[in-house]
């Protein structure tokens, strides 16, 4: 019976933690659009956005080198 003094008081704290997670989740705009991620991802999107000169070079990355298997 003694748990009880530890159990209620523990579960009003959850209600009340769950309660304002969920507050700040309508707050911030997470329910907003429930269907939109869907339909993006049935989007067609075959053309490809267009590179810039910048953006080419630094997702090139270093050059690969070829490796002799004599030295392996």
């Amino acid at each position: 019976m003694e748990i009880l003094y530890l159990l209620v008081p523990l579960s009003v704290f959850f209600v009340f933690l769950i309660g304002a997670i969920f507050w700040w989740s309508l707050r911030s705009g997470q329910f907003e659009d429930l269907e939109g991620p869907g339909y993006r991802i049935l989007r067609d999107d075959d053309d490809a956005p267009p590179q810039t000169d910048a953006g080419a070079n630094a997702s090139a990355g270093p050059k690969a080198t070829k490796v002799d298997s004599d030295q392996c």
